[in-house]
């Protein structure tokens, strides 16, 4: 039997324009701001989806790299959101994660960990998979793995 989990956050003006802080279980602060502002001091709202489906995927892909036995030295991602208008809104149409890890690392074991992810355990992506494709791809020590 599935169990239900929840997940809550809270979040707080703090000025008088559009700057917000975010709270969840850690209590650590996430600035959330009108990035089309000059004075903006916290990341978009989009740039937060960004955000966790690249820490999603990266938590998953170090996780079962370890559990491997692969010794990762350098994990670094771009995430890319294409979006498109509908309305007075721009969604996302589709998001590429290009990852790039450094180290003594199997490229088959990075591509099946990066497979897994995307397929299995990150929350993030599945969670917008029925609107939004996230694709990958993987480069092991500067070479991209097909």
């Amino acid at each position: 039997m599935k169990t239900k989990t929840s997940l809550n956050v809270t979040l707080a003006r703090k000025n008088d324009d559009y700057l917000f802080e975010a709270l969840g279980k850690t209590k650590t602060p996430v600035l959330i701001d009108n990035t089309s502002q000059d004075n903006a001091k916290g990341a978009s709202p989009m740039e937060l989806l960004l955000m966790g489906v690249g820490g999603c995927s990266a938590i998953d892909i170090i996780y079962i790299l370890k559990k491997q036995r692969q010794e990762v030295t350098s994990y670094t991602m771009e995430i890319e959101g294409e979006r498109h208008e509908v309305k007075e809104a721009k969604p996302f149409s589709r998001m590429h994660v290009s990852i790039f890890l450094e180290g003594d690392i199997d490229p088959a074991k990075a591509k099946r960990a990066g497979q897994l992810s995307f397929e299995k355990y990150c929350s993030v992506s599945i969670t917008m998979a029925n609107s939004v494709p996230v694709t990958h791809s993987i480069f092991v020590n500067g070479e991209e793995v097909s």
